[in-house]
């Protein structure tokens, strides 16, 4: 009997030496984890240089600015047919197809028909059209509600591409528009860094 609790000692030993440093690697793992800090990033500015696609000469840049309520949309283009273009942002910032088509689809990652600004819903990136006079410039500008350069549905890395024809609102997927004729890959503008969040999480084990 005595034999027995002598060897039953020495298992439960090897077992509480083997299983302290075990319990101890975890909860020091679990400790640096749960303080590794999480920076958010905060941004308020982007832009887009646009090029026109293949032999199209058009030239341009469209600027995006955070606010409390969306996106404010400046743009100004030169090079285009005189009338109305369908105006958008598409899913992929790759402009390197030369008729834009690298660029995907419109950004519609909550899966809404295609529509018009303001009316209704929509994909993300339907902004409607600019109209180009007679010389071949076209402005555009509104604050876009729907438009963000954060968070999950954050425009940045997408594309701006003007269409040959106007978007009539209606043709789906993309309002029959016709051609891409000039494209622009979205990026963080210079000085857009507003801030960073930095918190730390902690846990017990």
């Amino acid at each position: 009997m005595g034999k027995r609790l002598r060897i039953f000692s020495r298992w439960l030993a090897l077992i509480y030496i083997g299983i302290i440093p075990v319990i101890i690697g975890c909860t020091n793992q679990k400790s640096d984890a749960a303080q590794e800090p999480t920076i958010t990033q905060n941004f308020t500015k982007a832009t887009a240089v646009i090029y026109g696609t293949q032999d199209n000469a058009i030239r341009g840049i469209v600027s995006f600015v955070q606010k409390q309520t969306g996106v404010k949309v400046i743009a100004h283009l030169e090079g285009l047919p005189e009338g109305e273009h369908g105006f958008h942002i598409h899913e992929f910032g790759d402009c390197s197809a030369p008729d834009g088509t690298s660029a995907g689809g419109h950004f519609n990652p909550e899966n809404n028909e295609h529509g018009r600004p303001g009316v209704g819903t929509r994909h993300i990136g339907d902004l409607g059209n600019m109209t180009a006079n007679e010389s071949g410039s076209a402005r555009y500008e509104r604050l876009d509600s729907l438009l963000s350069l954060n968070g999950q549905n954050s425009i940045i890395g997408r594309s701006v591409v003007v269409h040959a024809n106007a978007d009539d609102f209606i043709s789906q997927p993309s309002g029959a528009a016709g051609e891409r004729i000039a494209c622009g890959t979205i990026g963080v503008a210079k000085g857009s860094l507003a801030g960073r969040k930095l918190s730390h999480h902690f846990s017990m084990w």
